[in-house]
């Protein structure tokens, strides 16, 4: 039962990161459109689907702290920069988008397009950050506690949140090439086809970090998996850019989807059967059934969630149905 809360927990988390991945890489996209027009139309291809996404998160937060009790106190503790730096990034965006609509003077809608385009690179290198800090390992004593924050400051943990900020900033452009008028997407999917190759060198820096890194070495339990996923993600950067290079926005969209969801993957797979593993005392490394609460708990949690994951797969379906195409009424090319 561990395992399924665990692998459920994983899916809602990297489902966040791919519906999110692309409101903070359209955050981003801020930061390059100088014409309010640009920023607003940007906005507005983004809008229907904005808070929708964020659900996830919170779903996922629930599940860490109903199902993995412990796993919660030692992640808020332990890697609290990161954690606080995302989520202060998730409420920057959040109040940025709601709130550059309501002022009428240009000025106050620019700063408030800073403060979006700031909140998403915040989310970005936190949750990359947090998922980095993961995978190194932690120093975890007997006592059952993370000692310090110092872990994180290491140059894997750095590349990873990187990683992360430039797989977001792929991922948003290229949700804008599908969902944009043809006459502003083509200017997107030229930016997407640039930031490929940039997300390609971070992913690339960050795993031969994670190779010459003496703690992701002890830390992963399954070595052959660190270096597939990597592998994997890298390739589905390349069908990316080889999806925009022939038109095929859907495809490409796809594709930087998995690139965002394979991280999480590769953090859950590689640890298992450890979620927390100590770079100090390997005896107080944290199993998943030991993070995980009690067998009733876990059978009660599983009635109260039962109908959430199939209620929000039909709510993000019915959104993309309703909003399908792009915002001038007209249909891309998917496939």
């Amino acid at each position: 039962m561990e395992l399924a809360w665990y692998a459920l927990l994983g899916l809602f988390f990297a489902t966040y990161l791919v519906l999110g991945g692309y409101d903070y890489g359209v955050g981003l996209s801020l930061a390059r459109a100088g014409d309010p027009a640009r920023r607003r139309a940007a906005l507005t291809a983004l809008g229907p689907f904005f808070l929708g996404n964020e659900v996830w998160l919170v779903a996922a937060v629930g599940i860490l702290f109903g199902a993995f009790p412990t796993l919660e106190g030692e992640l808020l503790s332990g890697f609290y920069p990161a954690v606080v730096g995302a989520l202060a990034g998730v409420i920057l965006v959040t109040a940025g988008v709601q709130l550059r609509s309501r002022p009428t003077v240009a000025a106050t809608r620019a700063r408030w397009d800073r403060v979006v385009v700031a909140g998403s690179a915040l989310a970005a290198l936190g949750w990359g950050a947090l998922l980095g800090g993961l995978l190194q390992g932690v120093p975890r004593h007997a006592d059952g506690h993370v000692a310090g924050v110092s872990h994180l400051a290491t140059p894997f943990a750095a590349a990873a949140g990187l990683a992360m900020l430039a797989l977001v900033a792929v991922h948003g452009a290229t949700f804008l090439t599908l969902r944009l008028p043809a006459t502003d997407a083509a200017a997107l999917g030229r930016l997407a086809r640039r930031l490929v190759p940039v997300a390609l060198a971070a992913v690339a820096t960050a795993t031969v970090l994670g190779l010459l890194s003496d703690r992701v070495r002890a830390a992963a339990a399954r070595p052959l998996v660190a270096v597939l996923l990597p592998l994997s993600l890298a390739a589905a950067l390349l069908v990316a850019r080889a999806a925009l290079d022939r038109g095929r926005p859907g495809v490409a969209f796809a594709a930087t989807g998995a690139a965002l969801a394979l991280p999480v993957a590769l953090v859950g797979a590689t640890l298992w059967p450890w979620v927390l593993v100590s770079t100090v005392d390997p005896a107080a490394s944290l199993s998943v059934a030991d993070a995980a609460a009690s067998g009733p708990t876990l059978r009660l949690l599983g009635w109260l969630a039962l109908p959430l994951l199939p209620a929000l797969l039909g709510f993000q379906a019915m959104c993309w149905w309703v909003f399908r195409g792009r915002t001038d009424g007209r249909a891309p090319v998917y496939w």
